[in-house]
């Protein structure tokens, strides 16, 4: 059986790379197997059959025989350790591959989300000038660590893995605002993560449903 990812129909980026589906179709890319995309529409998410995948009513969901998983963290996991490629053979490297994991999801994107989440909601209001220094100022500092410890690696720990996957992810959520941009380091480290051919053909493909619209 061809596992199924589900993805938005109309995605709120309109196909620019940034909805969560799109980490799963890299990591599909990059251990390249095959899969079938099921598009769901914003009232679809919320119907019961996709609830019974996902109780939250989100995206994206992964579907394998009796395998039903849902959080791109967790699918992105279960990829990896089901298949060679993401993950160091060696135990302590593929430990420090999982920590950059939950580091991406847990550390990192939480202040990426907020500010980007104040954009959406509260840019109207009188208090969003000021909010804004203090969430960029919470991301820069998460930025900053991060491209200490990155220096003049290519990868973060080694060679390229799901930790690379999911934070260069993460921080492409923040290509709008040229915040990365001010760390040259982190900004090489997203440019050869999105040079690879995986990613080119997962950022197509999504891309492709936004233009079929």
């Amino acid at each position: 059986m061809t596992p199924i990812l589900t993805a938005f129909k109309h995605s709120p980026d309109r196909g620019q790379g940034l909805a969560r589906d799109m980490r799963v179709r890299w990591a599909l890319e990059e251990l390249g197997l095959a899969y079938d995309v099921h598009l769901l529409t914003f009232e679809e998410m919320k119907q019961p059959a996709h609830l019974a995948r996902h109780p939250f009513g989100q995206i994206p969901t992964y579907e394998d025989g009796n395998v039903v998983l849902f959080e791109s963290g967790a699918i992105l996991l279960h990829l990896a350790e089901q298949h060679p490629g993401l993950l160091p053979a060696d135990t302590g490297a593929r430990m420090r591959a999982i920590t950059w994991m939950f580091a991406a999801l847990n550390t990192v994107e939480p202040p990426i989300v907020e500010r980007s989440m104040a954009w959406v909601l509260e840019r109207e209001q009188p208090w969003y000038a000021q909010r804004l220094v203090m969430l960029d100022e919470r991301v820069r500092r998460r930025l900053s660590q991060l491209s200490a410890r990155l220096g003049d690696a290519p990868w973060l720990d080694g060679d390229f893995s799901a930790g690379d996957l999911l934070m260069v992810s993460v921080l492409l959520r923040l290509q709008s605002s040229g915040i990365v941009g001010e760390y040259p380091d982190l900004a090489a480290y997203v440019d050869r993560a999105t040079a690879r051919p995986a990613y080119q053909r997962a950022f197509a493909a999504q891309l492709a449903v936004f233009q079929n619209l």
